[in-house]
């Protein structure tokens, strides 16, 4: 008799430490501004891995950070939060980037720069225990913007191993050089400003109907299974190329404090959703939910998610 594996995701991406800066009143981008400032814990994989295991699943991630005071809370954050960390490899200095945020009195991004970490040990990782990473989860979520060695690595390996494969971008730096990536997800998600340059088309200002038109066209033509757009306080437009159903997801009622982490816990909860085996529709309202909530603190993640799915009538009927 055949075993099937329990759902589980291995997470592929970086850590970030973000210093964020909150304006107390109104921005103003050319004058000294009053507010707080404060470091917390980020990046892409790092706000999925954490996101994922929060919502109760099974979670493995694959980084490197940096043998330091704060690689090490770092990691024992990760691990709190019940993420293998079995494959996150450390470095003397540069495992981890850096990203520095200016949020508006609205909790709305003003600006940012962001540095790289030196992906060279992530890489290496890849290269020598990449498939025995693959073999031991169920699902990939990748974060597509490291660099393309890693990239088509994680692609050739879920791809021999037969695992589905979610794709979410980072800085845009790998995907708009190596656009063929794409054809090989079975899930891509990203946001409207996004998808203006994947298009090349003016995607934010089109309709609805439009917007789930053009990326139906675009799944179809690149191969992908499914994809989803977000558009902010619009909701998301999304559209499965196997079923060939498509819609649009309104926001829920939120109180903003911190709109920065929204894309990864967007990304987190629908991932989460595909893995449980709902439908994308559904998936997406996962999503959706959980941006909210992510949205409503002053962290790229929200810890309390365990308690918010326990009580959200939505997630207790999925059980």
């Amino acid at each position: 008799m055949t075993m099937t594996m329990p759902p589980s995701v291995l997470v592929v991406g970086t850590i970030f430490i973000d210093c964020k800066g909150f304006a107390k009143q109104q921005y103003n981008p050319a004058a000294r501004n009053l507010g707080a400032i404060r470091f917390v814990h980020g990046g892409v994989g790092r706000n999925v891995a954490e996101n994922l295991a929060n919502l109760g699943i099974a979670t493995s991630f694959a980084s490197s950070v940096d043998a330091t005071a704060i690689g090490k809370e770092v990691t024992e954050r990760l691990q709190r939060s019940k993420v293998d960390i079995g494959y996150m490899v450390e470095s003397g200095q540069h495992g981890m980037g850096m990203w520095l945020a200016i949020l508006d009195e609205k909790g709305e991004l003003a600006g940012s720069i962001s540095q790289m970490p030196d992906l060279a040990l992530l890489q290496e990782s890849v290269a020598r225990k990449g498939k025995e990473m693959i073999r031991r989860s169920t699902h990939i979520a990748l974060e597509l913007d490291l660099n393309i060695q890693i990239v088509r690595s994680v692609i050739k390996l879920a791809e021999e191993e037969k695992k589905p494969l979610y794709g979410i971008c980072g800085n845009l730096d790998v995907i708009l050089r190596h656009r063929d990536i794409l054809d090989h997800l079975d899930c891509f998600i990203c946001n409207n400003f996004e998808a203006d340059l994947f298009f090349e088309k003016d995607f934010t200002n089109m309709d609805i109907d439009l917007k789930q038109e053009t990326i139906a066209q675009f799944a179809d033509r690149t191969g992908m299974r499914s994809m989803v757009v977000t558009l902010g306080a619009g909701g998301a437009v999304y559209y499965d190329s196997q079923t060939k159903s498509a819609g649009h997801q309104p926001v829920f009622p939120v109180n903003p404090v911190d709109t920065s982490g929204a894309g990864d816990a967007f990304f987190s909860g629908t991932v989460m959703g595909l893995v449980m085996g709902l439908p994308l529709g559904q998936a997406v309202i996962c999503g959706t939910k959980v941006a909210g909530w992510t949205i409503e603190c002053a962290e790229n993640t929200n810890l309390e998610l365990p308690e918010k799915i326990e009580l959200d009538e939505y997630f207790k009927n999925m059980k």
